[in-house]
C-alpha cells in the first residue's frame, strides 16, 4: 500500500497529536521528558513494523521530510548571530571539544568491539561516530567510502545504526536531562524570558517564510558546490551557512528585519512536524539487517555515550542550563540535532527557559560538529589503514 507525500505529512501531524494524548495519559512519558512527536511517531513506526510482519507493506513517501528538515536547520542558521554567539562562545567551544572527544570514544569503542567479535575494524566507525554522532546524512555520505575499504553493505550498516540511534536517543536524552536537574527549575537568567510572547502577525510569518525558502534555494547550490570539492558534509550545511550570512548582514544593515520571536514560532511548528515525519517513516525492519554483534556494539555505545554525557554535565555548569544542555548533547551524540532540540523543548516547556542550551546545542550539533566529525572519520580511516 502506497502512501503519498501529503498523506505521510498528515500522518506525522496525527503522530504529534497522538504523542500529546499519550503524554497526558501516561505519566511515565511525561516524567521521562519524551517529546510527543517521538512518542506518537514511534507508535506509528511500530504499527508499520507489525503490518509488514503480517505481509502488509506500507510504503510511505518521505519526500517532504528533507525540505522540512532543511527549513528547521535554516532557522538554526538564522539564529547564528555573531553578536549572540560571541556571548556563548566559551560554552560553544567547550561543547564542540566534548562532542569531538565523544566521537573519538565512539570510534574507539566501535573498533575495539568489532575486533573482539571478529568483524572488520572498519565496521567500528560505522557503528560509531559515522552513524550515531553523524546521523543518516553522514551515514549516507560515507557509505561508499567504507564500501571501497572492503566493508560489504557499509551504507546499510551505517543507516541501520543511525536508525537505532534516532529511536533510542529520543527516549534517553530528555530522561537524562530530567534526572540531572532533579526537578530543579530555571533561574530565568534572561530578563523577560517568562513573559508571554506576542504572536507574530500573518504578514510577518509570511515574510520570514519567504526568506527561509529563498535561503533554502541558495543553500542547495552552496551544498552542491561544497560537495563538488570532495568535502563530505550533510546537505543542510549550505542552507545553514547562507542563513548565518544573511542574519549577520541583517544585524549590520537591517535589510531583512529578522525577528527571533517570529522565527521561534515557525520553528516551534516545523520541529515537531519534522520529528513526526522522521519517526513515522522510520524503517524499524531495517534493524533486522543488524547482526547480533552489531546490536551488541550499539547497545554498548548507548551506555558508554550516555555515561559520558552525564559526566560532561559537571563541566557544563552543574545547573539548570547545564542539565538541559546535557540532554541536547546526548540527543545529538546518539541521534540527530532535531531530536536534541525536541528533548530540550520538552524540558524547557515543563521547567522554564534555558537560553544557553538553546544557543549552543543547535550550533554545535547541527553545524560545527558536522565538519569536525567529517575530519574525525577521515582521520580514523587513515589510522586504521596504517594499523591494518
Amino acid at each position: 500500500m502506497k502512501v503519498s507525500a501529503i498523506e505521510t505529512l498528515a500522518l506525522a501531524a496525527v503522530a504529534v497529536a497522538l504523542g500529546l494524548w499519550i503524554r497526558s495519559r501516561v505519566a511515565l512519558v511525561a516524567r521521562l521528558n519524551i517529546p510527543p512527536s517521538i512518542a506518537g511517531g514511534l507508535v506509528f513506526a511500530l504499527a508499520f513494523l507489525v503490518l509488514r510482519a503480517r505481509g502488509i507493506n506500507v510504503e510511505l513517501d518521505a519526500s517532504l521530510r528533507d525540505p522540512v528538515m532543511l527549513a528547521c536547520f535554516t532557522i538554526v542558521g538564522f539564529n547564528a548571530s555573531v553578536r549572540v554567539l560571541w556571548r556563548g562562545g566559551k560554552l560553544i567551544l567547550l561543547l564542540l571539544v566534548m562532542a569531538t572527544v565523544g566521537g573519538v570514544i565512539q570510534n574507539v569503542v566501535g573498533c575495539s568491539l568489532a575486533a573482539l567479535f571478529g568483524l572488520s575494524v572498519f565496521v567500528g566507525p560505522l557503528a560509531g561516530s559515522v552513524s550515531l554522532l553523524g546521523g543518516p546524512a553522514t551515514s549516507q555520505a560515507f557509505g561508499a567510502t567504507f564500501e571501497e575499504l572492503g566493508v560489504q553493505g557499509a551504507a546499510t550498516i551505517a543507516l541501520s545504526s543511525a536508525t537505532f540511534g534516532i529511536a533510542i536517543s529520543g527516549l534517553i536524552a530528555g530522561a537524562l536531562g530530567g534526572w540531572l536537574l532533579g526537578g530543579r527549575r530555571s533561574n530565568a537568567s534572561v530578563p523577560g524570558a517568562n513573559a508571554p510572547k506576542a504572536i507574530a502577525p500573518p504578514l510577518e510569518l509570511g515574510r520570514h517564510a519567504l526568506w527561509i525558502v529563498a535561503v533554502l534555494g541558495v543553500g542547495a547550490v552552496v551544498s552542491r558546490l561544497i560537495s563538488s570539492t570532495g568535502v563530505v558534509v550533510p546537505g543542510y550545511i549550505g542552507a545553514m551557512m547562507v542563513a548565518a550570512l544573511v542574519r549577520n548582514a541583517d544585524d549590520k544593515w537591517g535589510f531583512v528585519r529578522i525577528s527571533e520571536n517570529t522565527l521561534e514560532q515557525i520553528f516551534a511548528a516545523l520541529l515537531p512536524l519534522f520529528i513526526g515525519l522522521a519517526m513515522v517513516t522510520l524503517k524499524l525492519w531495517e534493524l533486522e539487517r543488524l547482526a547480533l554483534p552489531l546490536i551488541a556494539i550499539l547497545c554498548v555505545q548507548v551506555v558508554v555515550t550516555t555515561i559520558y554525557c552525564g559526566i560532561c554535565y559537571r563541566w557544563l555548569g552543574r545547573d539548570y542550563d547545564g542539565a538541559v544542555t546535557t540532554a541536547g548533547f546526548c540527543g545529538f551524540m546518539l541521534g540527530i540535532t532535531p531530536n536534541a532540540m525536541a528533548s530540550m523543548e520538552e524540558i524547557a516547556g515543563k521547567y522554564g527557559p534555558a537560553p544557553r542550551a538553546f544557543l549552543a546545542v543547535p550550533v554545535v550539533g547541527g553545524f560545527l560538529m558536522d565538519f569536525t566529525n567529517s575530519l574525525l572519520i577521515t582521520l580514523t580511516i587513515s589510522v586504521l589503514r596504517l594499523i591494518h
